[in-house]
C-alpha cells in the first residue's frame, strides 16, 4: 500500500471533532490559509496533552488553529507570533469564540525580533512549535534553544519540505536553492546539537520533535 493511501486511511480515522475547529480548518482550506494537517495536528494536541508545559510559544499563528488545539490540550498558556497583519483580525476573533482569550496571547510581528526580544527578557517555554518562514528556521534555532526549558520540547513543522529535503539541491528550482539548502542545514543541527535529543517524523509533510536536555 503507498503512502497515499494510508494516509487517506488514516485521515478516515478521524472523529469529527470541535466544531469551531473543523470551521475554521475549512475556511483556511477555501481561502488558501495554511495551517497544520490533520494528522500533525493530532500529535500536537497528544503531545500538549503529554507535556502539560505552563508556557508556551508558537511562531505562525495564521488564524489560530494550531493555537486553539495547543491551548485546549492543556492547562498552560500560550504566546503565538504571526507576521501577517492581515491574518491578526480573523485569528483574534476564533480565539475569543473558543473562550480562551485569558490563556493565549498573539503578537503581531517578525518572528525573529520576537525571539530576540523574550531572550533578553529571560522568558523559557515548556512546549515551543515552530511553523513559520521555513527558511529561517535556521537562523532562529540559537535563540529558540535559549528559550526552551531544560526537557522541554521543540516541534517543528514541513521540515521535509513535500519531499525535496532529500533530494540534491539541483533538482529543486532555482527560487527554492536557499530554504532547501537551509532546511537540510537545520535538519543536521537538531540532530547533532549535543544540547537537543531529536527525531525526524515522515509524517505528512515532516515533523521534527527536539527535547533539550536536563
Amino acid at each position: 500500500m503507498d503512502a497515499v493511501r494510508i494516509q487517506e486511511y488514516l485521515r478516515s480515522l478521524e472523529p469529527e471533532g470541535d466544531r469551531l475547529l473543523s470551521d475554521i480548518r475549512a475556511y483556511a482550506g477555501e481561502k488558501g490559509i495554511p495551517v497544520v494537517r490533520p494528522a500533525t495536528g493530532g500529535l500536537l494536541q497528544l503531545l500538549a496533552r503529554l507535556t502539560q508545559p505552563a508556557e508556551m510559544l508558537e511562531l505562525g499563528t495564521a488564524i489560530a488553529y494550531s493555537s486553539l488545539l495547543l491551548a485546549s490540550s492543556c492547562g498552560g498558556k500560550l504566546l503565538t507570533v504571526e507576521h501577517d497583519e492581515r491574518l491578526i483580525p480573523l485569528a483574534r476573533q476564533n480565539v475569543r469564540e473558543a473562550g480562551l482569550e485569558e490563556r493565549i496571547t498573539l503578537v503581531q510581528g517578525e518572528a525573529g525580533e520576537v525571539l530576540k526580544r523574550l531572550a533578553a527578557e529571560g522568558r523559557q517555554f515548556g512546549l515551543i512549535f515552530l511553523d513559520a518562514a521555513k527558511g529561517q528556521y535556521l537562523f532562529w534555532l540559537e535563540d529558540l534553544i535559549t528559550l526552551l526549558a531544560p526537557g522541554g520540547l521543540l516541534v517543528t513543522d514541513n521540515v521535509l519540505q513535500e519531499g525535496r529535503v532529500a533530494e540534491s539541491r539541483y533538482t529543486v528550482e532555482r527560487r527554492e536553492r536557499s530554504t532547501h539548502s537551509r532546511m537540510r542545514e537545520f535538519l543536521y543541527r537538531i540532530k547533532h546539537d549535543e544540547r537537543l535529543e531529536t527525531t525526524v517524523l515522515p509524517l505528512e509533510d515532516g515533523v521534527s520533535l527536539s527535547v533539550k536536555k536536563k
